[in-house]
Parts: C-alpha cells; structure tokens; sequence
C-alpha cells in the first residue's frame, strides 16, 4: 500500500513538473514573438509625443538613437536614471529631451516629458503619465486641454524664478479653481527641469557630441 502511494505521488510530480517545463516554454516563446511588436509599438508612441513637443524641421537626426543617460537626479525627481534624447541638426546640438517626475500631484506621481532648445526655452511639455482625479486635475493632460502649452517658450530667462508659480500663489500660470495642487506640482516640476538644464547643459551636451 504505501508503495503504490508512494508511486502516485511520484507520477503525479512528474505531470506537474511537466506541465510546468512546457508552460515556461510556451511563454517564454510568446514573450519571444511579442517582444519585437511591443518595441516598435513603445517607439512610435514615443515618436508621437516628440512630435508633439519638437517640431521636425528643428532636428534631422534620429531622436531614440542619440540618448544620455542621466543619473538618479533630486532636481528631476528621477528616483532611477533616465534617458535625455539628443536634438541635432547639422551635426550641431540643438535641444534635449528630459524625462522629469513631479511627486507632489494631487494623487500621486506625475511624470512629464520637456523639450527644452540650446537657447534654454521650452520647446513643449507633455504629461506621460498621472492618477489625477478625471474631470478636474486631469486638466494637465493634453488630451483634455491645452494648459500644458502655457509652458511653450518659456525658460528661466524669461520668467524669473519667484513668478513660476500659479496665479493663486503670486505666479504668471493660470490654473482651474478647485484643482490647484496639480498644477503647482507640474509648474515646479517644469523650473526644475529647466534649472537643472541651465546647470547641465555643456556636460549632457558634451556626452552627446562624445558618443557620436
């Protein structure tokens, strides 16, 4: 008796060790046949948003190949490092693409993405992804409106330091009533991106003509 329990259980590992192996298989072969289409799928939205913020005619060079990496970095509010995307035209850098996180929204994380020119303005500004609340902080998200484009040329020249706040607050951006900590959070997180630009521009711009 204990033999033949013994032989069951023995048979029935097996099959589950079996199962298992062809499982492992089966996904790692659809992750496999999936994981070109998801890529290229990932680069065109990516391509969408840069054409959204930098107008084609400003760069000839191919926007996803030419990247700096950038460290962990408190004025980007990038926990993990992130990627910068290099603009050239005739071989001449002309702007960057940053990735910035702003972790002050209204309901958590806001992560954008900022074009910012060799001359140090804003080029255009793109929410890449938020948890605000639908209706009334989602305000900041393009597909809901146009606030987002109040940044187009500015930069820390323009507008000084003390002025990049909303109106509530004594600053130049306007704001919906009743939904003012997301756009506080968007407006810091925005000089942050283009301070640390100031500070870093021949350093990433550097890197970027070194790798070339």
């Amino acid at each position: 008796m204990p033999e033949t329990i013994f032989k069951h259980a023995l048979k029935t590992a097996v099959t589950m060790l079996a199962f298992a192996f062809v499982g492992t298989l089966l996904l790692a072969y659809v992750f496999e046949i999936t994981r070109a289409p998801i890529e290229a799928s990932e680069k065109e939205a990516r391509l969408a948003l840069f054409k959204q913020i930098l107008p084609e005619n400003a760069y000839d060079n191919e926007l996803l190949k030419e990247t700096v990496e950038i460290p962990p970095n408190e004025q980007l509010g990038n926990r993990q490092a992130s990627i910068a995307n290099i603009a050239k035209f005739d071989n001449k850098t002309v702007g960057v693409i940053l990735e910035a996180v702003a972790h002050d929204g209204y309901s958590g994380d806001i992560k954008l993405l900022i074009a910012i020119r060799a001359d140090g303005s804003i080029s255009g500004v793109r929410v890449l992804a938020h948890k605000e609340t639908p209706g009334l902080g989602d305000y900041i998200d393009i597909a809901h409106g146009n606030w987002i484009k109040l940044f187009n040329d500015e930069s820390v020249h323009k507008t000084p330091a003390e002025k990049w706040q909303v109106l509530k607050d004594g600053g130049k951006f306007d704001y919906m009533v009743g939904a003012t900590i997301t756009p506080r959070a968007v407006v810091k997180a925005v000089l942050k991106a283009l301070q640390y630009f100031e500070m870093n521009k021949q350093t990433v711009f550097a890197v970027a003509n070194e790798a070339v």
